[in-house]
């Protein structure tokens, strides 16, 4: 630390090494570039056979994922890639960090350029990497992350085949006006952009395996958010679960004695669903 007229001091860090390693490699995927980080599992060797992919992304504007950052979603990724998974994050058209005309793409459509980056990151990660098995391929998220999880499995029902949301906006007018009007402007003078964001509407489209997830004391997100998708593809005869959080708030991984569980429940389902066999999974 530089000192005016005195001498430096150094500052020791007392940071504790994280309990997990990170097996991360950096990718550039497509045409548009994409910026990726794949997670493989540390036990894992090239020709040990086909690993299932889990799509982990944000995918939202304020929020980049692929950084030089060592912070704890990256754990998480890396914590799902020991229990079996190929962990995929990119960041799509939408995230910060490469412009202003990249975060523009999304203006007026919120979920389409978001959908068609994950697939592109998806089929290019594997195109490079033959282990990635795109017969068995999975989306989670949160806040945002779970709104295009939804909106991925649902639209794209032939490249997920099942999806993890949590907390996500599914009717666009129960979220904050200030920023959702800055992505779709005022509802009264777009009403076709709310109507085409709405994930309630898109409800009769589910083919896949979906697992809702929502904190009951989330003042962010509503709770109502997810409940209404729920009682959507209940009328629609779509069977999917869900998991309500009693006394949870917005940042449920950061709840203690909610991690935990919160993280196997999900695994557990993703598992069922991709058909993850017991040799595969990490300690």
């Amino acid at each position: 630390m530089a000192r005016d007229g005195r001498p430096a001091l150094s500052i020791a860090s007392l940071t504790q090494p994280p309990v997990l390693r990170t097996r991360a490699t950096p990718l550039v995927l497509g045409a548009a570039e994409l910026r990726a980080m794949l997670y493989l599992p540390s036990w894992h060797r090239a020709g040990d056979g086909p690993l299932p992919v889990l799509a982990d992304p944000y995918g939202g504007g304020s929020m980049q994922r692929v950084t030089a950052e060592l912070d704890w979603r990256s754990l998480v990724s890396q914590w799902f890639a020991e229990q079996g998974f190929a962990v995929l994050v990119a960041d799509g058209r939408g995230t910060p960090g490469r412009g202003p005309e990249w975060e523009r793409t999304v203006y007026g459509d919120l979920f389409g350029p978001a959908v068609d980056d994950q697939v592109t990151a998806v089929r290019e990660a594997a195109r490079n990497h033959p282990d990635l098995d795109l017969t068995r391929v999975a989306v989670r998220g949160w806040s945002f992350g779970g709104s295009l999880a939804s909106a991925a499995v649902l639209r794209r029902p032939d490249v997920f085949h099942a999806a993890v949301a949590g907390a996500g906006v599914t009717d666009q007018h129960l979220y904050t006006a200030r920023w959702r009007e800055r992505f779709l402007g005022h509802p009264a003078d777009f009403p076709d952009r709310y109507a085409a964001a709405s994930l309630i509407r898109q409800a009769p489209r589910l083919r896949r395996p979906l697992l809702l997830m929502h904190g009951l004391a989330d003042d962010n997100v509503h709770p109502a958010n997810s409940l209404r998708l729920s009682a959507a593809l209940l009328a629609a005869g779509r069977p999917h679960e869900v998991l309500l959080l009693p006394g949870t708030g917005h940042r449920a991984m950061q709840t203690p004695g909610v991690t935990e569980g919160l993280l196997r429940h999900q695994c557990d389902f993703l598992r069922r669903h991709l058909g993850v066999p017991d040799r595969q999974l990490g300690s």
